[in-house]
């Protein structure tokens, strides 16, 4: 694909745009702003695996994927805002979603261990934790402004901090699941995910695209699921008075 073919794929845009613009969204500014940072983020970053893949050892590798986690923790951390020290809580949990699932694939040599296939793999993971705690941390705010009464009705029950606030925590991470639970239930009859139809258009056997594409679905369920639990036991921490055992309101919470 040329350059030139690149774009002739604007007028995509133009249409979202225009879309937008006739249904009065209030996206128009957002749309056109998305499409240009996507363009020049990716030919810089283009640039910068470049030379990675070519110059890169461990050193640069994990450097990149610490830059990625300290960006992905940021950009979870204004979803879930609401939480107490939310971007530290989000960064932590999306490293503990990221990090076991690439050792695996490490480890049991699912994956070769080179630049130009880890960094690639990594990305897709974070993402996905990214994600997932950014939607944990959020659907755990509302529920501590709406299910406050209850949590402390448990609690005055002697009930302790874990198990009062488990249904809790427990929604908040089936609600941050589900895009990945209907993804991978769906891969193959709805879609052709991103991986498997790079390697069908790479000229790659099809049947070898789909073990790839297996790998990477079980991949990011993992790595989803590890980030969500990880943001809701790491926000316990800090939405509960843990000598008092008694609940703290959100930030930005205008009760007294």
């Amino acid at each position: 694909m040329t350059w030139l073919q690149v774009a002739a794929s604007v007028p995509l845009v133009a249409l979202a745009v225009a879309v937008a613009a006739k249904e009065r969204l209030g996206l128009t500014r957002d749309l056109l702003s998305a499409a240009v940072r996507a363009a020049v983020q990716l030919a810089a970053v283009g640039v910068v695996l470049l030379l990675l893949f070519e110059h890169a050892a461990t050193a640069g590798v994990i450097a990149w994927v610490a830059v990625m986690l300290l960006i992905a923790g940021q950009v979870a951390g204004r979803r879930g805002r609401a939480v107490p020290h939310a971007r530290i809580l989000a960064t932590a949990s999306i490293a503990a979603g990221s990090l076991p699932t690439v050792a695996v694939l490490i480890v049991f040599e699912i994956l070769p261990v080179r630049p130009e296939v880890i960094i690639p793999v990594a990305g897709m993971i974070v993402a996905t934790a990214m994600q997932a705690t950014g939607l944990t941390l959020l659907r755990l705010a509302q529920e501590i402004c709406h299910a406050r009464p209850a949590i402390e009705a448990r609690l005055a029950l002697a009930m302790t901090v874990d198990r009062a606030f488990a249904p809790n925590r427990r929604s908040a991470a089936r609600t941050a699941l589900l895009p990945a639970i209907d993804s991978t239930k769906v891969v193959g009859l709805v879609s052709l995910p991103g991986a498997m139809t790079g390697l069908i258009i790479a000229g790659v056997d099809p049947l070898t695209a789909i073990r790839y594409q297996i790998v990477v679905m079980y991949m990011l369920l993992a790595a989803a699921t590890l980030a969500a639990a990880a943001a809701g036991h790491l926000a316990q921490r800090v939405l509960f008075d843990p000598r008092a055992h008694r609940l703290r309101l959100p930030v930005g919470s205008d009760e007294p």
